[in-house]
């Protein structure tokens, strides 16, 4: 019986996207994509995902990229434009979850947590969990799976119990090795047919 729902944020909840805010800097896509794929890649913002300072992470690549400076700046000096709107139609869902009192409902985010507030601040509906395990504050990530320990163990969740759902596979698969039950989550369609097959809808 699942009695546990752990959420992914980013891509399932929340639209966050740096071309939102590059796209004002850059005036050639192919630019932004050269300059996002080689100066500002995933696994940098990764690093403070993971607990590192943004101001530590910026120094670090403006050292490494000393020409790109302003545009490295600009990554978490205009951070809260990248932020996009709530995907609506998994916010219903989680309302309909919350609102069914049947399951615990907590989110596991890869967020730093020096921006974490910003979209707390944005985003109401981040204050409906029963807990929240981030990231950049437990200085660990998504897919290590210490970091999913620390939920199961902070709110006494039994893996078999709960259900995970993560738009990134890598994540899905570590949860499995856990015992955790997963979605690998593409749409709120998706995911209501799921949750429906699954008799937790």
């Amino acid at each position: 019986m699942i009695n546990t729902i752990i959420f992914d944020l980013g891509a399932v909840l929340i639209d966050w996207n740096p071309d939102y805010m590059y796209k004002t800097i850059f005036d050639d896509e192919q630019e932004m994509r050269d300059f996002m794929a080689t100066v500002t890649p995933p696994d940098w913002n990764e690093e403070q995902d993971a607990g590192r300072t943004l101001q530590e992470g910026t120094e670090w690549l403006i050292q490494k990229h000393p020409h790109h400076e302003t545009n490295i700046r600009a990554f978490y000096g205009r951070w809260i434009e990248m932020l996009g709107d709530a995907f609506e139609g998994t916010v219903e869902i989680f309302k309909e979850l919350k609102e069914s009192k049947k399951y615990k409902i907590y989110a596991l985010t890869n967020w730093s947590a020096e921006t974490f507030p910003l979209a707390q601040k944005k985003f109401d509906f981040l204050n409906w969990f029963d807990g929240v395990v981030v990231s950049g504050t437990e200085k660990m990530r998504k897919p290590t799976p210490e970091f999913y320990q620390i939920l199961l163990d902070r709110y006494n969740v039994k893996a078999q119990e709960s259900l995970f759902i993560d738009d990134n596979y890598r994540n899905i698969l570590a949860a499995e090795k856990l015992g955790i039950n997963s979605i690998h989550f593409t749409s709120a369609e998706q995911l209501k047919e799921e949750l429906l097959k699954c008799g937790i809808l």
